[in-house]
């Protein structure tokens, strides 16, 4: 589906739909493809890891968002330090709030984590160079970074 589409009324696409697809196994996104799309994140019997492309697009984005618990961790990979940004924590204490970078210092991968919960989400973003991400999540300490 071309970009245009999404915002075309006469697309057949309903209107201002944005696409989804659900994830359940390793996936590769696809700059021009995927960008745009919700991809919903579930269950898949064993850990897997939703790749961000080599090629870095300006406008490139993605929105994942957990269907449920995952019975293993899910991994967002960029495949180097070029991640930054934070992940938000809705029960708070002392420790483990907001997972991300720090400072200029990326990371190249967010970890949602077995305690992670339905709706838990993270939004990422494409500047041509780097990925910028933020979210939230229900748990303390169900996202982490390396």
């Amino acid at each position: 589906m071309a970009r245009g589409s999404i915002l075309e009324k006469n697309s057949g696409n309903g209107g201002y739909l944005l696409p989804v697809e659900k994830l359940t196994a390793a996936k590769t996104l696809d700059a021009v493809k995927d960008s745009g799309k919700i991809l919903l994140v579930a269950n898949a019997g064993s850990a897997y890891s939703i790749t961000l492309p080599t090629t870095l697009e300006v406008g490139t984005q993605y929105k994942l968002i957990f269907e449920d618990s995952p019975n293993a961790a899910v991994t967002i990979a960029a495949g180097s330090a070029i991640m930054f940004g934070k992940i938000a924590e809705a029960e708070v204490d002392t420790s483990d709030d907001a997972p991300g970078s720090a400072g200029s210092t990326g990371v190249s991968n967010v970890i949602f984590g077995t305690t992670a919960d339905e709706g838990d989400h993270i939004d990422i973003v494409c500047d041509g160079t780097k990925w910028y991400f933020n979210g939230m999540t229900a748990v303390d300490g169900a996202v982490t970074t390396s």
